[in-house]
């Protein structure tokens, strides 16, 4: 059997998240194609994985599913992905002094914009105060070993093991390591604003 191409692979991904999400709006594929303005032959070859729609088309099946365009092109996790121990992706590092600098690692597939659990190791005096960070996404962190303070807006808030802090991050925020030893938290991460 003949690999799929990088292309049949992407028409694939779209025509499931158009079944997908019009099922998911209940909509008949008539009445989908009516409200994207698409011929009803369009979208139903591409629900069979087939098909090649121009940007255009693109723009206006997202518009009806309510979601970015590059989020249809997205291919389907497996049902089960593992990424084991010694093959996590390290985030990049910002610059600074070697002793400030915070490991992550990404525990979740890379390019799965929708959901990321980061593991963040913070040495001993770590604080990026200077430099708050502010995105649109809401970010869960449960602290694994050590201290942690969180400083979101002008709340503050020292979490310890097992502590959780759940907040949307458009407000600028920043974190510090209290602890004597560095801080180990897990991160989920996800793409909207809550």
């Amino acid at each position: 059997m003949t690999p799929l191409s990088d292309d049949e692979i992407a028409v694939q991904a779209v025509g499931r998240a158009v079944r997908a999400g019009r099922k998911r709006l209940g909509l008949s594929v008539q009445q989908f194609a009516d409200r994207a303005e698409v011929s009803l032959g369009l979208v139903s070859t591409l629900e069979r994985g087939q098909g090649n729609p121009s940007l255009h088309t693109l723009r206006r099946l997202a518009s009806v599913l309510g979601v970015p365009v590059g989020e249809l092109l997205e291919p389907a996790l497996e049902d089960v992905t593992v990424i084991r121990n010694d093959q996590r992706h390290q985030l990049p590092i910002p610059d600074g002094p070697e002793e400030q600098r915070v490991v992550r690692e990404l525990l979740t597939p890379r390019g799965d914009t929708r959901l990321q659990v980061i593991r963040s190791t913070l040495p001993v005096g770590f604080t990026n105060e200077a430099h708050p960070f502010r995105h649109l996404a809401t970010e869960s962190v449960t602290v694994v070993t050590g201290r942690l303070l969180i400083v979101h807006g002008e709340s503050r808030n020292e979490l310890g093991p097992g502590d959780t802090a759940t907040y949307g991050c458009e407000t600028p925020h920043w974190w510090a390591n209290l602890a004597d030893e560095p801080t180990v938290v897990l991160g989920a991460v996800t793409a909207a604003e809550r």
